[in-house]
């Protein structure tokens, strides 16, 4: 059943996934879940938060940077420098 579980967060979108996730940092921090749910919600938390990773990972990694040559002008695009 867990694989199910992190086979569909492998195909929700960032917002959903991020949506998700605050809920259920929302839940832990109540208090209010008893331990076995606590553990199971916290696993799924844990997907969640490597699929926002992956997902803006390559969003980044399509941002592109304008080039502009010595007259100002856009002359094209090259990798964003992110270091």
């Amino acid at each position: 059943m867990a694989d199910t579980a992190h086979a569909d967060v492998n195909a929700l979108p960032f917002e959903r996934a991020i949506e998700e996730l605050e809920s259920i940092v929302k839940r832990l921090e109540g208090g209010q879940v008893p331990l076995e749910e606590s553990v199971a919600i916290y696993e799924r938390g844990e997907a969640l938060k490597r699929r926002c990773e992956e997902l803006l990972s390559q969003a980044e990694a399509r941002v592109n940077k304008i080039v502009r040559d010595s007259s100002g002008k856009a002359a094209g695009t090259e990798p964003l420098d992110v270091g």
